[in-house]
């Protein structure tokens, strides 16, 4: 943690991203971002409503395209200037910048208010192609600033109120935009009044903004975005996990891109509904991504979960590519149907709960991605990696329309256009795990302690947060790596037998987990120093190391002395000595309880509990202290 990230994040976490509402730190800049959002999703849904209903008078677009051609207006500023952006929110505070951000924002509501007055189509386009040069300044700022006033454990949930409230901002400024143009012919006049309003506030809530000392003063600036844009590609290169979160991200967007610019065309032109019903499928689709958002942290266990990534990413390719199956061959009436007649249709309800459940899954999918870009990315180049990362979602969205529009021009419905999509998701998604099987191998620990057992956790602040140490602990069944993996929020190098990491399945997640197999020197010598030499690389590395001192799993239940290996790791490396005990693993399937391990059905869904104890100073360490403090920990729970 950098110095200016210590003195401005409190000592303390606060206990749910709910109580994050209730800080400065966090409320001020939250209310920002969500009104800038709503304002602008006020603005471009009104004016997309006037050009798909009212092509004729507003733009002259073919309806179908009104959608994606003011989406590619919009984040065309981005591919331009998002290297600039992230420059700034390195080289200066982040408070004036957000004030100054809000400050052009009032300036280029301005501008689309004397568009809407005088019904001046062209000023409109030109106030999307504004406010997506608004947007391009704030990007950086509002990623940036997070990992700045959150702690690591408050990263996740953070993240996913900033995104839950970016959607709730959308639905609330398109159900505006939506009702305001309804208004008949001073529809628009209440538009430019309400867009000016909430620019005004948006300022307002900016002036509470706390500073942000920026990482690198010192920067100078480099104008040119095509030459910054590859050095910043570059830069998050360095760290694999943190660049296919980037493409992973950008793919997010290119998905999310093509529904909701969509979705007013798909509203009329497939399912037969008005202003109303674009409404209606607005609010499930940002409704859906908010609640995914939200629940990330319950999911999570307030850490960095990625591998929520591939289950979201498996709940997108389903729903989106049943979405084409839901929709297809629906033949609408002459008469555009109002949202009463159009819940009452059974299939109907089954194209809204596709959206909903796909975008909620989106929800998933996206918000560890955040998080994970944030904690990994070198905190001097943080905003300019995030700057790269919107150019590349940037890319992805131009692509998206474009390849959309293209589509369309040859033929294709738009129900055929969510199939393509939802079978693309399912390639790329397999594509990047396979580059980056951390996401995969995450996913499977996961799922193993979401549906087999309910883990409770306590002492989980005495790892930590940085630097070397040396995890212990109790060995009772054959998943014991995967339970303390998925519980613990820094990755960990396991040294477990050999034979228990050649298990198949789980020797897939051994191996992409970095573990380190070992056997005796009596079995394998050569096996044995090449894991104390692995063992020493990593702790100089700074990483986490976990062994089971005692050696082998219970085959009672009881702790089996510790041997003496702790000594020479820490001899060769003194590094602190952390006490962990795993609870209730005994007698579960995966236990040697009654026999042999994972041959007779016994116990598949328990409670379990995964308990920490403070460091101990590697010059306190023997081993005879920690089965003492191991067997303190467990208890009588076995």
């Amino acid at each position: 943690m950098n110095h200016s990230q210590s003195d401005i994040i409190p000592p303390h976490p606060t206990s749910s991203q709910f109580a994050l509402l209730g800080e400065r730190r966090f409320a001020a800049f939250f209310w920002t971002q969500f009104l800038g959002a709503g304002n602008d999703n006020i603005f471009k849904f009104a004016f997309t409503v006037l050009a798909t209903y009212q092509a004729a008078s507003w733009g002259g677009l073919d309806p179908k395209l009104a959608g994606p051609v003011i989406g590619a207006l919009f984040i065309l500023p981005f591919v331009l200037f998002s290297a600039t952006a992230g420059q700034l929110a390195d080289k200066y505070d982040k408070a004036p910048l957000t004030k100054l951000v809000k400050d052009l924002e009032i300036a280029f509501m301005v501008v689309i208010a004397a568009g809407f007055i005088w019904h001046l189509p062209t000023l409109l386009f030109l106030g999307v192609f504004l406010m997506g040069c608004h947007s391009t300044l704030f990007g950086p700022v509002k990623f940036a600033y997070l990992p700045q006033h959150l702690h690591d454990t408050e990263l996740t949930g953070g993240n996913g109120m900033i995104e839950m409230g970016t959607f709730t901002a959308i639905l609330l400024g398109s159900m505006a935009g939506g009702f305001l143009v309804k208004l008949g012919d001073s529809g628009v006049l209440w538009v430019a009044g309400v867009s000016l309003f909430v620019a005004v506030l948006g300022r307002v809530t900016a002036h509470f903004v706390p500073a942000s000392p920026p990482p690198d003063p010192g920067l100078k600036v480099n104008w040119n975005p095509v030459t910054e844009t590859w050095r910043n590609l570059k830069i998050a290169h360095r760290n694999p996990t943190v660049f296919h979160s980037l493409i992973g991200n950008s793919w997010f967007w290119f998905m999310g891109s093509i529904f909701l610019t969509s979705l007013t065309g798909f509203a009329k032109e497939v399912l037969g509904g008005d202003e109303l019903v674009v409404l209606l499928l607005m609010g499930l689709f940002t409704a859906g991504i908010g609640i995914g958002c939200m629940l990330c942290e319950k999911f999570s266990g307030h850490k960095i979960e990625i591998g929520l990534v591939p289950f979201g990413s498996i709940g997108m390719t389903v729903f989106s590519i049943d979405l084409y199956f839901a929709s297809r061959g629906l033949a609408p009436s002459g008469a555009l149907s109002g949202v009463g007649s159009f819940v009452s249709q059974w299939s109907n309800v089954r194209v809204m709960a596709d959206l909903f459940f796909m975008a909620m899954f989106a929800g998933f999918y996206s918000v560890p991605l955040y998080a994970m870009m944030q904690a990994r990315a070198e905190p001097d180049y943080r905003a300019r990696i995030i700057a790269a990362n919107n150019i590349l979602n940037a890319l992805f969205m131009v692509l998206a329309s474009v390849m959309a529009a293209l589509l369309m021009k040859s033929g294709l419905s738009l129900p055929e256009l969510y199939l393509v999509v939802g079978i693309m998701n399912f390639a790329v998604a397999a594509y990047i795990f396979l580059l980056i099987p951390e996401f995969l191998m995450r996913f499977l620990v996961w799922m193993l302690i979401h549906t087999t057992y309910r883990v409770k956790e306590e002492g989980q602040m005495h790892i930590p947060d940085e630097g070397p140490c040396v995890l212990v602990c109790n060995h009772v069944s054959f998943v014991d790596a995967l339970v303390i993996g998925g519980c613990i929020r820094r990755p960990v190098r396991f040294v477990m037998d050999h034979r228990i990491f050649k298990i198949p399945v789980l020797n897939f997640i051994f191996r992409t987990a970095g573990t380190i197999p070992i056997a005796s020197a009596k079995e394998d010598p050569v096996m044995l120093e090449r894991a104390y030499e692995r063992i020493d690389a990593y702790l100089k590395a700074g990483e986490v190391v976990c062994i089971f001192p005692e050696g082998r799993i219970t085959d009672n239940g009881d702790l089996y002395p510790f041997k003496q290996g702790i000594m020479r790791i820490i001899e060769k490396s003194p590094v602190p000595v952390v006490p962990m005990a795993l609870r209730g693993l005994w007698g579960s399937f995966f236990s040697r309880w009654g026999g042999a391990a994972m041959r007779y059905p016994r116990g598949v869904s328990s409670s379990i509990g995964f308990v920490v104890d403070q460091p101990i100073a590697p010059s306190l360490v023997t081993p005879e202290l920690l089965q003492q403090k191991v067997a303190l920990l467990r208890g009588d729970w076995k």
